[in-house]
Order: C-alpha cells, then structure tokens, then sequence
C-alpha cells in the first residue's frame, strides 16, 4: 500500500509518500513561499538520486500539490507510474478540539468539524482544510484521513485541562487546555517502549515525559500509553519559552504592557507570539544555534536566554515527575531536542535526585539518532530519539483505510 502524506501550512506544502510494505520513503520534498507575488521554490527529494530544487510561481495550494502530483509521476523525477498506485492520502490536522480522540476517514461531517474548530485553530485549520480539498480536487477519489495533532492530548483527565477561569467560558468557548505536537510526542513514546521492552520494561507500565523541543517546543507527561498532562493549552502560546513565543507568563503582564506601549490585543498577541522567546531574551535570533555561538562567544543575553529555556523545561519535568508518581524515562525529540547536546544536559544536570544518572560523554556525541544518554545504570532512562510525524500519519491512514475494500 502507498500512502502520500501531506502537511499544509499558511504558505508551504511538506509531502513524503511512503511503501508501506516496508514503510520506506519513496520521495518527500516541499513547496515553499506559496502565494508569493515572486516566486515559489519546490524541494523533490528521493533516496539514492540527486535532490531536485527549483524556482517556479505557486499562487495556490492547490497549484502546490498539482505540481507534487505530476512531479512524482514524471518520467525522470517520479517513484510511480500513475496516481492510481497511491491508495490513500493522510492530512496532519492542527485542531479537532473535543471532537476527535483519534485520526478519522475525511468526511462531509469531518469537514464540518474541522472548519468548526478554524476558530480554534486559526493559523492552520483553514491550510489543513486547503489542503484536503486540493487533494480531493487534483487526485479525484481516493481515501483521505485526518489526523490531529490535539488528538493524543484527549486522554487528559478534567483536572489537566481546565483553566480556573469562569466555568461558563468552558461552556460556551471550550476555553480549556489541548495541547499540540501529538502525534510526535506519540510516536517518541511508542518508539521509547520498544527500546526499553529489551531492557525487560513493558510499555503499559511505563512512565514517561517527552519534550518536543524546536522553534515550538511542549512537554507531555505519559502514563501507561495515556496523556496525563501537557505544557502546551488553548493555544501553542502556553508552557516553556521558545523561538519567538513567550511560553506561560502572569496575564496580567500584557494589559500592563498594553496600557504603557498603547498597544491593541492583536499587537499584544503578535508580541507574545513573534517577538518573544528565544529571540526576545537574546535580541539576536530565534534559532537555538545561533544564540549557543553567541552565548560561547560570551553574549550574556544569549546565555540567560539558553538558561531560561533548561530552567523552564526542567520545572516542568520536576512537575509532570510528582503528577506521574515517578519516572522511568525522559525523552528528547526536535530540532533542539534532537541536536543540542548543551540543552540536554542543561536540563539534565540537577535531576540526579530523580535517579537520573546522565552520561555527559556518550550526549555529546548523539545528533539526531536513537540512543541513550544516561548511564546504564541510571534508575530513570533518558533518551534522543527523532521524532517521525509522518510515519504516525501514515501508519493511521494506513489501518483506517485498508478495512474499506
């Protein structure tokens, strides 16, 4: 069975089309600066040929994936012979609010649903719905499922995911916490149970706290395969500093800030959300990278920016240990998490209390791999592993739709 996955954003389209005999990558690639009154740039990579990279006008989403059609079919880029060896496509879903626990065939009624969660998730419903439509447009009848990162997060006990606000803000808004990242914070999880299954741990059993870290970064607390808590809530403003978003601050600070700068909710909302974070502490960059070179440089913006994201993220490890009742393992994942050795140890280092016995040596060495970077006799495990979105949304639209022939 192949499967082609598509991820729509406000100006990009991300593809990757899977075997799923064996679950490789038959090509993957992007469509960028969609709509942009110059040009677009289109990314066709397939394993073993030289990557193909090229300038051309994309008004519309749909002239994105049109173009990412005839691409994999051509006769000197493409993996297949025709459309009709794609079997089915799945969509990554930002938003299913309540609604969705789990990824879904795309419906009538799942279009409805999804357009009514756009309140929710402004910024990328609309382009996830684009999206589906394109696809029903260009590739005709095929099976189409959805799968949403809030879905894993639907586990989350009331306790977790009410805000002490008004409990008629619930009722009429469902003003509540979500969480995102799901289906990454799934897939490190699953991944994590079948490393430590060799090390005689069962995966029911395990306690784990998985932190997605990247330019949005959020940190799940999971319990026996179940969602317990996460950082990220109504929207992905909310939890640990990152690139451009403040993470959780006093609420009150932002009428403060309104009234002295005479600055409106969406100048405030923009504030919280583009200029902040990483890039707000150091004044240089948003990029994780640039600012541990300008922190070795000696740039004391830069360090307390480093110091600032480790300190948030392990308060939240220490916080999602005690919700847990322990922890059998931490796992880093994302751009940061899977790279930035010095983030890693910076959270690490204090948690020895924990039973965390990390191996400074061997974390210094792992960029983007599975592995372990504690002792082996450390009591609580922490690992690297790379996260894999696309392969979740396959594998789902793989089981949901191989039932309907």
């Amino acid at each position: 069975m192949k499967i082609l996955v598509i991820n729509a954003g406000s100006s990009s389209v991300k593809y990757q089309l899977f075997d799923m005999t064996n679950e490789t990558v038959l090509a993957k690639g992007i469509c960028e600066r969609i709509g942009n009154p110059v040009t677009g740039i289109f990314k066709h990579k397939v394993p073993g040929r030289e990557d193909y990279k090229v300038e051309v006008p994309l008004k519309t989403h749909s002239e994105a994936i049109q173009l990412i059609v005839d691409t994999l079919v051509s006769e000197k880029l493409g993996v297949i012979k025709s459309m009709k060896e794609i079997d089915a496509v799945g969509h990554r879903v930002l938003h299913g609010g309540e609604k969705f626990s789990g990824s879904v065939l795309i419906d009538e009624n799942v279009i409805k649903a999804i357009e009514d969660c756009c309140e929710l998730g402004p910024l990328h419903n609309p382009h996830n719905l684009t999206g589906i439509h394109a696809c029903e447009e260009i590739i005709g009848n095929v099976p189409q499922v959805a799968v949403f990162d809030t879905g894993f997060h639907q586990t989350m006990p009331d306790y977790a995911y009410m805000y002490a606000l008004p409990y008629e803000y619930y009722e009429k808004y469902k003003i509540r916490r979500y969480g995102f990242h799901g289906t990454s914070h799934r897939y490190v999880s699953m991944r994590a149970a079948d490393m430590l299954s060799s090390l005689g741990k069962k995966p029911e059993d395990l306690k784990i706290i998985t932190c997605h870290l990247g330019n949005g970064s959020s940190i799940t607390a999971i319990k026996d395969g179940r969602v317990i808590d996460t950082s990220m809530g109504f929207t992905p403003q909310e939890g640990v500093c990152m690139g451009t978003r403040s993470g959780s601050i006093d609420a009150t600070i932002v009428p403060y800030i309104a009234a002295k700068e005479n600055l409106t909710p969406a100048e405030c909302e923009k504030m919280l959300n583009k200029k902040s974070g990483l890039l707000g502490i150091s004044g240089a960059s948003s990029d994780c990278r640039d600012i541990e070179d300008a922190a070795a440089n000696g740039d004391v913006r830069a360090s307390l920016a480093l110091n600032v994201l480790c300190y948030g993220i392990k308060k939240i490890v220490g916080s999602y240990t005690a919700a847990l009742g322990g922890v059998d393992l931490i796992i880093f994942t994302g751009g940061i998490g899977e790279n930035s050795a010095s983030t890693r140890f910076g959270v690490c280092q204090g948690l020895e209390y924990l039973g965390v016995d990390f191996d400074k040596d061997v974390n210094e060495t792992i960029h983007g791999k599975d592995a372990f970077i504690s002792k082996p006799s450390s009591k609580v495990k922490v690992c690297v592993i790379p996260t894999n979105e696309e392969l979740v949304i396959a594998r789902d639209t793989m089981n949901i739709v191989k039932n309907l022939k």
